[in-house]
């Protein structure tokens, strides 16, 4: 039985009645569930001081169990960064702990990239917002669910989408194949790492992007300050998930993401493609960061495979894909 812990790094819990939905669910998918002693502790916004977050991170590390799933995302890693012992991490993931989240856990995520070259953790999904849900807010994603169930058996090797941006069943990127690391993450926290000694700085990369409630103005703000620092231009492919939650204005005459994404496709040669199921939505598929991936494209079909395990330490030589339609 596969050990899961769950821990909350970043914002607090509002109430712990999804937290004990989700530990429930998660030991009726047949995971050995334990929850972090600090996991509903509180300091203003946060799920406990920053003494108290660093502190369970680095318990979580230790005790390396099969998977470490945080509670929420929010904010408050960025916090953490310069005090993080990216060697414990890093060896839990060598011992096989698969770290899962998104949102905020972006900035561990690309963090570890930065600092230890070669890991992956895993963008999926988070506790209480995938598997506390009540069955009144529509209860657990069945492919969210089984994506992660996946993922974490170490039989997900490939997930597949479709790019949205074509007319006629064919796009642009027909034919595309391209390989490197994959990266990335929420669009805005991200752009926080620019900079600073936690920016992964990868070249040849597959990088993958989402966000919640930013106007597209501001979605196009920050792709372009990536274009403009030289990222966007480093990358083979950029691959763009889900951007919802921003209400239109008057101001934008028609203007919204798609208009973005094109002026971000005006400056760059690197192919940048819509629709990958990824992001703050219910249905999500888990994606290896920081291991190497092969993208193909087939008209409008987009595939993004990896080796199993994710750690480039084993070739398990079965297929195993998910795809989606978003």
């Amino acid at each position: 039985m596969t050990t899961l812990s769950l821990f909350t790094p970043s914002g607090a819990l509002p109430k712990a009645d999804a937290l004990k939905r989700a530990a429930k669910r998660l030991t009726q998918l047949g995971f050995e569930v334990s929850v972090d002693a600090d996991a509903l502790a509180r300091h203003q916004r946060f799920g406990g001081d920053d003494a108290t977050r660093l502190a369970a991170l680095h318990r979580i590390a230790d005790a390396a169990p099969g998977v470490a799933l945080a509670t929420r995302g929010g904010y408050g890693l960025t916090r953490l960064l310069d005090q993080i012992d990216w060697g414990r991490v890093a060896h839990s993931v060598e011992h096989g702990t698969r770290w899962v989240g998104y949102s905020d856990l972006t900035a561990l995520q690309n963090g570890l990239i930065a600092h230890k070259k070669g890991l992956a953790m895993w963008s999926g999904p988070l506790a209480c917002d995938d598997f506390g849900r009540t069955e009144a807010e529509g209860g657990v994603d069945e492919v969210t669910q089984d994506c992660f169930l996946e993922a974490m058996s170490g039989a997900l090797e490939a997930v597949g989408f479709r790019e949205t941006t074509s007319a006629r069943g064919v796009t642009e990127f027909d034919g595309l194949e391209a390989r490197g690391r994959l990266w990335g993450g929420n669009l805005t926290v991200l752009c926080s790492l620019l900079g600073t000694p936690h920016w992964p700085k990868v070249k040849g990369g597959v990088l993958f992007l989402e966000d919640i409630n930013e106007h597209p103005y501001r979605v196009e703000r920050m792709l372009l300050q990536l274009q403009q620092a030289g990222v966007i231009d480093a990358q083979a492919a950029v691959l763009m998930g889900d951007f919802s939650g921003a209400p239109k204005t008057p101001n934008d005459r028609g203007y919204g993401l798609k208009d973005a994404v094109a002026a971000l496709r005006s400056r760059t040669k690197t192919p940048v493609l819509m629709g990958l199921p990824f992001g703050h939505v219910r249905t999500k598929v888990c994606l290896p960061v920081g291991a190497t991936v092969d993208l193909y494209v087939q008209g409008r079909e987009a595939i993004l495979g990896w080796q199993s395990d994710a750690r480039l330490a084993h070739d398990h030589g079965h297929h195993h894909g998910h795809d989606h339609d978003h």
